[in-house]
């Protein structure tokens, strides 16, 4: 291997390696953890198996045809995980329980092709019109095309001038052209050359590193933070959405937990930060942490009322106050009256 092509290697793998090290960060590091983490981790990680299928095979043609099939199995997943990654980022609240069946069945269609050829990785399938590969292609050609369709309200911000493309914005719109370029840059290979998939996926992987470091926002380039959102959850969806909140707050009391941030609330409601800090403020009108608090106050009066002989310090620590100053401080703010003089009352 000459210099030339131990550059064109490296440049090549160096973006597979990292895009393989950030996909297990997104599955099991990513903090909150929610659908559209677990998505992006997915999309690349079936980039990775890709594109480091393509650089193993181009610098060495005898790659065994097992390792060349499992890079088209991945191949056909590229798509699904693009759109629901999409999906998942701009309709945040929508239910996505079927998206396992997309994957089983193009996962399973990869499976049975691999067993009825087990010659080559690349057999003809309808006629001598359209090859294996080429189906591969079109799958994931529909589901960019899908995509586009879920972001089309992103994209029209493009060309609309008297709105302004937010951080989020810019980094759906650019996973989403970097997608477009690397199928556009395999698709074409016959008139190129083959390594141009890889090389393609390793610079736009590095261009996207360097689009999260100049335009990250207080660390939410990859939640859509409503500071920047101009579209208002719709009544129908932010009735819903109290609905599940309240459930929350009420049954599972999860309010007790001192250390309760916004994120946890919105893991549990399988929703992204921004729309759950989108809901409370513009459509209930109150801060997340006046929304706990009221929780919380609610609670010790339930517990004041239902046994007098509690101690209050133990009860502003059973409703989730960390200390006793904050809970008589946030008592007599929402009451008038403090928990003395509350219980006092009730007695």
């Amino acid at each position: 291997m000459n210099v030339s092509d131990e550059l064109l290697f490296f440049f090549s793998a160096l973006g597979v390696f990292n895009a393989l090290l950030i996909s297990v960060y997104f599955f099991f590091f990513k903090k909150p953890k929610n659908i559209s983490n677990f998505f992006l981790g997915l999309l690349l990680l079936m980039l990775a198996i890709r594109v480091g299928k393509s650089v193993f095979y181009y610098f060495n043609d005898d790659l065994a045809i097992e390792f060349i099939k499992v890079g088209l199995a991945a191949c056909i997943l590229i798509g699904p995980a693009l759109y629901f990654y999409m999906k998942s980022c701009v309709r945040s609240n929508s239910k996505m329980s079927f998206w396992p069946l997309h994957f089983l069945v193009l996962l399973g269609l990869s499976v049975l092709i691999g067993v009825l050829f087990p010659e080559t990785h690349d057999p003809w399938i309808i006629g001598r019109s359209l090859s294996w590969v080429e189906i591969i292609y079109l799958v994931w050609l529909g589901y960019i095309i899908a995509s586009a369709w879920v972001i089309r309200g992103t994209i029209n911000k493009i060309f609309n001038t008297n709105e302004k493309l937010s951080d989020f914005d810019f980094w759906v719109l650019s996973v989403f052209v970097g997608n477009v370029i690397i199928w556009v840059a395999y698709k074409t290979c016959s008139y190129t050359s083959y390594i141009v998939g890889a090389l393609s996926f390793s610079f736009i992987f590095y261009l996207l590193i360097l689009l999260i470091h100049f335009r990250r926002t207080k660390g939410a380039i990859f939640d859509k933070n409503h500071k920047y959102s101009n579209k208002k959850i719709e009544a129908a969806e932010a009735e819903n959405l109290s609905k599940q909140l309240n459930h929350l707050m009420v049954k599972e009391k999860i309010f007790t937990d001192a250390d309760l941030k916004l994120s946890d609330v919105a893991s549990k409601m399988n929703i992204l930060p921004h729309t759950l800090s989108q809901l409370i403020n513009d459509n209930l009108g109150k801060s997340f942490t006046s929304l706990i608090n009221e929780y919380r106050v609610q609670e010790a009066k339930n517990l004041i009322q239902s046994n007098n002989h509690i101690k209050l310090e133990a009860v502003g620590y059973d409703c989730g106050f960390n200390s006793k100053s904050t809970f008589y401080s946030v008592f007599k703010k929402m009451t008038n009256t403090t928990p003395a003089k509350y219980k006092e009352s009730i007695s």
